[in-house]
C-alpha cells in the first residue's frame, strides 16, 4: 500500500512540475516583445501608384474595346435599316443573301465581344497579379529592413503578408 501511495504522489510531482514547467515556458515566450505590424491592404492597393497607373491603362484599353464594339453595333444596325428600306425592292435571292450577310455580321460582333470580354478579364487579373507582386515584394523587403517578425494584412490570399523566416 505504501509503494502504491508513493508512486501516486511521485506521479503527482511529476505532472504537477511538467504542469508548471510548461506555464513558466509559455509565460516567456509569450513576454519576449515581438515586432508586428497590420497594413491595411485595400487602402494600400487602392493608393499604390503602380495599381493607380495599371489602372489608367486598363481604362484607355476598355475604351478602345468599346469602340470598336460601338462602330461594328452601329454597322450591323445601318445594315439592318437598309435591308428593311430596300427589302420589298430585292429580288427573293438577294434578300436572301442580304439576310445571310446580317446574321453573319452580328454573329461577327457577337464573337467580337465575347473576346473582348476575354481579354478584358485576362488583362485584368494579369494586371492585378503583376502589382500584388510588387506590393508583396515591397512589404516582404519592409519587414525585414525594419526587423517585423510579421507583417500582417487583411487580402483574399490571407493574414499573413509577410513572416521572419528566423
Amino acid at each position: 500500500m505504501k509503494t502504491e501511495t508513493m508512486v501516486s504522489r511521485l506521479n503527482l510531482t511529476v505532472s504537477l512540475l511538467s504542469f508548471f514547467g510548461l506555464i513558466v515556458l509559455a509565460i516567456y515566450v509569450f513576454s519576449i516583445p515581438q515586432k508586428l505590424v497590420y497594413v491595411d491592404s485595400a487602402k494600400l492597393v487602392n493608393e499604390y501608384k503602380g495599381m493607380q497607373d495599371a489602372r489608367t491603362a486598363y481604362q484607355k484599353k476598355a475604351v478602345m474595346w468599346k469602340a470598336n464594339i460601338d462602330t461594328l453595333t452601329s454597322e450591323v444596325q445601318l445594315q439592318i435599316m437598309n435591308y428593311e428600306k430596300e427589302s420589298s425592292k430585292l429580288t427573293a435571292k438577294e434578300r436572301q443573301l442580304s439576310e445571310e450577310l446580317i446574321r453573319t455580321k452580328q454573329k461577327q460582333l457577337m464573337d467580337y465581344q465575347q473576346a473582348m470580354n476575354t481579354q478584358a478579364k485576362q488583362e485584368d487579373a494579369k494586371m492585378t497579379g503583376e502589382v500584388v507582386q510588387q506590393i508583396n515584394a515591397y512589404l516582404k523587403k519592409y519587414g525585414e529592413e525594419n526587423g517585423f517578425k510579421i507583417v500582417m494584412a487583411a487580402t483574399e490570399y490571407g493574414n499573413i503578408a509577410y513572416a521572419d523566416e528566423g
